[in-house]
């Protein structure tokens, strides 16, 4: 998040800076760091301290907030309790938008029990405009392939942390994959040569 810091009439002090980058730190995590950029400018008029922030996040999202005080822990505490509350209502917005999205598929004809039911064109134009979000891949271990027998490769399984041994088999020179199930047993998966 960048951070643009002005004073009118005020010097700004490495602990203004500070005390500004704290304050903003608990907006930051609430938004789940979709801040973009902050302006603020603090301001001295006789006695009377004001700090008048903006904040911009993702989505063009601005909030807005300014207080005036007689001290500048004050000002900039409430001017950043206004865009905190402002946060928290986008971040409702967001929450219920996700929440109240047509079910389609598997869990629709489940809660449907198979009956057709009658749905806005409007609704099912969104429901097939909807993305098909495909599993995480995560990459477990890197392994090197070497010609071994199926009897080698249990012994290496065994001996071995991993669950998985793929190898080259030297009698039918294809790559196999032996792995344990959950309730012991081993697997064996042969590829076709």
């Amino acid at each position: 998040m960048r951070l643009e810091l002005r004073g009118h009439h005020v010097d700004i002090t490495p602990a203004l800076r500070r005390l500004l980058g704290a304050k903003l730190a608990k907006i930051e995590q609430l938004l789940n760091d979709r801040a973009v950029s902050v302006k603020a400018i603090l301001t001295i008029e006789k006695h009377r301290h004001r700090a008048n922030i903006t904040l911009h996040a993702r989505g063009e999202k601005f909030l807005h907030g300014e207080a005036e005080t007689d001290k500048w822990e004050t000002s900039v505490s409430e001017a950043v309790e206004q865009i905190s509350q402002q946060a928290q209502k986008v971040k409702n917005k967001r929450h219920d938008l996700t929440r109240h999205r047509l079910k389609t598929g598997l869990v629709a004809a489940v809660e449907n029990n198979g009956r057709e039911t009658a749905v806005p064109k409007l609704a099912r134009a969104r429901a097939v405009r909807a993305r098909i979000r495909m599993p995480r891949i995560l990459r477990a271990t890197r392994q090197a392939i070497k010609p071994m027998s199926a009897a080698d490769a249990a012994r290496q399984l065994d001996a071995g942390d991993g669950g998985i041994v793929v190898f080259r088999d030297v009698e039918t020179a294809s790559i196999s994959i032996l792995y344990r199930r959950p309730d012991g047993e081993l697997t064996l998966v042969e590829t076709e040569a």
